[in-house]
């Protein structure tokens, strides 16, 4: 995984098994989870080039950093297979671009350089990866000339004993190879830096870098190429970044990176794979909103697959995570979705609770959040198996037998699932309200119910929705008694989250290990959030009288201009029986952001109670305009989904719509949903696709392609004119909502008209 930006900054890390780096920072970093709106500063690994033409003497870099030096032109490119820059230094086009191997923590990067001018010239080009602080053991580099190239070798530290064994197989060598050899290179940070820094390194003064190795001195790598070019000439310059074990793999890995003949086409495909290309995306949309069509053809898919292939970078996802991101995986990858469900059953407990976090690895454990008991790990197993099930037609999966954590014994997946809502059920008290313990959805609740007592309005109307999802899945099989059973226990929790929740307006949010309700009016900060309310809608507990008073108060203190804040206004200040949330800065993370995941739950609860002109706004401010006025407020490209943008905008309108940079998000399969099986409304069902499409007030016409068990779907959804009647028309033949399942044949394409009011 590689994050870059413009100006050539980068962070990457890979998975062996647990997360790694191969460019660090210059001092010893924590080894964590991804933090929100980390700034770059100067010393933030970097992949830069600098650039001397001789004949001026002039010093430049690629991109941006670290000179700074203003080139002629400059152009930054988003491609669905590399990311690349542009420039015109001195009258020469200039090219770099850089892919990430399908396999291997490698980047592949490429240098171009043509002479447009009518004159011979001479260039100096110094790639400079800086490597930063690998290791307090042990750490140097030098120069492998059978490979050209720089090995910056260290030791992970350790104390105990049993570490050194786990550690053996590690992949503590990070190397910078080129495909031509170098005249001259630099290993050692400080002789190539000096005191000129970065932006005037001491070791460019002269004609010729020093050849300088690193003795547990920080290393570095720094190359240097002496280009003559006749006029009209190109020169390519190619170099592979990464992480190895031994100067063997290195070797190896130069034999087939470097020395190939593909190399001439430089034909690497990165770790998203030809199944979700735009070409290829099981969903394409064609709105008037252009940013949308976009974002969803171009990006979404992708950003979901991400989340389904590398499991967020960690060997111990939560559970909710992981459930989620594959419940989006379904539509891409129903296989891997399929295996993803039978991983995280087989790691439930007899008892029926599922675990905070599922183990990926042999040698992985619960780490972090992971170790902090939350309550709602069940409501996400039904969820993602009954959309895996409609999705797929699959129901075979619920007839698999699988075994517990904690005992040998063998149950089939629906047997796993209803042990699950038996326990999430049991899980309430005399009230009928479900126990939070330290943290729901919400992870940083962790004070309100640590004593045994607090309750949570979003896990009681969450736990009635998975009961009534699961329930739908019990009647399309028949199991009429299940499906009863279910009903009821929804029905229970919806009457009693009205009872004990409902404050004539809205719902509040919890209820204190002390009794005390918060989430109300009276409250100072934290007066509204907004899960419990999109979810009392999906739940079925919010009727319309309920909606006609709760949805203009989510209007009132939650929309913003970027979206809808998850709670308004921020807390300022510790609040002892809420928790850490309210340690958070306002308006950043659950402390009032508009985070987008609890925003894609309320968007998804609006289309299906046919809110549809609310649910499309909102979801268009998920997605940057064009604007440059906005980009440069929200400080990203419109290329994935954030976890959260900066909320509390009356408190903090300056930093309001500022993104958090993380794109690891259960967001965007809710949004897949909300626009593959609401808006487009092709929704999967047991007797086959079920038709109910939507268009807001604002849009005539929506046009679509779905893919679906094999098949295909170009969908045209447009308003009725004069006096036409609503209808559906599949290939020319009207029908009634439903297509059936014998209609739906792998390989076949289908045209679909829909006519709405």
């Amino acid at each position: 995984m590689m994050q870059m930006n413009c100006r050539g900054f980068a962070t990457a890390q890979f998975m062996q098994p647990e997360p790694s780096k191969y460019a660090h920072a210059p001092n010893m970093e924590a080894k964590t989870f991804m933090q929100p709106e980390q700034a770059y500063f100067a010393h933030h690994p970097g992949r830069f080039f600098y650039i001397q033409p001789k004949e001026t003497g002039e010093l430049y870099s690629m991109p941006h950093e670290p000179v700074r030096n203003r080139i002629d032109e400059f152009g930054f490119h988003v491609g669905e297979q590399r990311l690349s820059w542009s420039g015109s230094i001195e009258e020469c086009s200039v090219e770099q671009s850089v892919r990430l191997h399908k396999h291997l923590p490698v980047e592949l990067w490429e240098f171009k350089v043509e002479n447009t001018t009518p004159n011979p010239l001479q260039w100096k080009v110094v790639p400079y990866f800086p490597m930063g602080y690998m290791s307090w053991m042990n750490q140097s580099a030098e120069f492998d000339k059978k490979n050209s190239a720089i090995l910056a070798k260290s030791i992970t530290p350790y104390q105990k004993v049993e570490q050194y064994f786990q550690n053996r197989e590690l992949k503590d060598i990070t190397f910078l190879m080129s495909d031509r050899t170098p005249v001259a290179f630099e290993a050692r940070q400080s002789a190539f830096e000096g005191e000129g820094g970065l932006q005037r390194p001491d070791a460019l003064r002269g004609d010729r870098l020093g050849n300088f190795e690193a003795f547990y001195e920080t290393p570095t790598a720094a190359m240097q190429f002496d280009l003559g070019m006749s006029p009209g000439q190109t020169v390519i310059l190619r170099f592979a970044f990464g992480a190895a074990k031994s100067n063997e793999e290195i070797t190896q890995l130069r034999n087939e990176l470097l020395c190939n003949s593909k190399t001439e086409r430089f034909e690497f495909s990165n770790v998203v794979t030809e199944e979700v290309t735009s070409k290829s995306s099981p969903l394409r949309i064609e709105t008037p909103n252009h940013s949308l069509n976009h974002f969803v053809n171009h990006w979404l898919g992708r950003q979901i697959y991400y989340h389904g292939e590398v499991n967020r970078m960690t060997t111990d996802p939560q559970t909710r995570n992981f459930l989620q991101d594959h419940m989006g995986m379904t539509y891409l990858s129903p296989e891997r979705a399929r295996a993803s469900i039978i991983t995280a059953i087989s790691q439930q407990k007899v008892e029926g609770a599922m675990p905070d976090g599922i183990l990926l690895h042999k040698d992985a454990e619960l780490k972090y959040i992971n170790q902090v008991p939350h309550m709602d790990h069940c409501v996400w197993l039904p969820l993602t198996v009954s959309v895996y099930v409609n999705e797929t037609g699959d129901e075979s999966i619920l007839d698999e037998f699988v075994s517990f954590a904690d005992d040998p014994k063998q149950v089939s997946v629906f047997d796993h699932v209803s042990l699950a809502l038996d326990w999430l059920f049991s899980q309430r008290d005399e009230r009928g309200l479900n126990y939070i313990a330290q943290g729901d959805w919400n992870d940083p609740m962790n004070m309100v119910g640590y004593k045994g007592k607090g309750v949570s309005a979003w896990l009681t109307l969450a736990s009635a929705y998975a009961f009534n999802t699961w329930a739908d899945v019990c009647r399309s099989l028949g199991k009429e008694e299940a499906y009863f059973c279910f009903s009821e226990m929804a029905l229970q929790c919806n009457e009693s989250a009205n009872k004990y929740f409902w404050t004539g307006e809205y719902y509040a949010r919890g209820i204190t290990d002390d009794g005390r309700v918060f989430g109300v009016e009276q409250d100072q900060h934290g007066k509204i959030f907004l899960n419990p309310q999109a979810w009392a809608i999906l739940s079925g507990a919010a009727d319309e009288h309920k909606m006609s008073k709760m949805l203009p108060k989510i209007e009132q203190y939650l929309e913003t201009d970027y979206g809808v804040q998850m709670l308004a206004p921020a807390f300022t200040s510790m609040v002892e029986d809420i928790g850490r949330v309210t340690q958070k800065y306002p308006g950043s993370a659950e402390n009032g952001s508009i985070y987008n995941h609890a925003a894609a739950f309320y968007i998804f609860a609006l289309l299906k109670v046919g809110q549809t002109d609310k649910a499309v706004e909102l979801l268009c401010k998920m997605i940057p305009s064009d604007s440059t006025e906005e980009l440069i407020q929200r400080g990203q490209l419109p290329v994935f989904v954030p976890n959260y943008y900066r909320g509390a905008v009356d408190q903090f309108p300056s930093t309001a719509g500022r993104s958090s940079q993380l794109f690891n998000t259960g967001t965007v399969h809710w949004l897949w949903r909300s626009l593959t099986e609401e808006l487009v409304g092709l929704r999967g069902v047991s007797q086959g696709l079920r038709v109910q499409s939507k268009l807001p007030s604002y849009w005539n016409k929506l046009t679509a392609t779905r893919r679906f068990r094999g098949a295909s779907f170009e969908v045209k959804i447009e308003r009725v004119r004069g006096d036409e009647e609503p209808s559906i028309k599949l290939d020319g033949e009207q029908i009634v909502g439903l297509i059936a399942n014998d209609s739906i044949k792998a390989g076949e394409r289908h045209q679909l008209e829909v006519r709405l009011l």
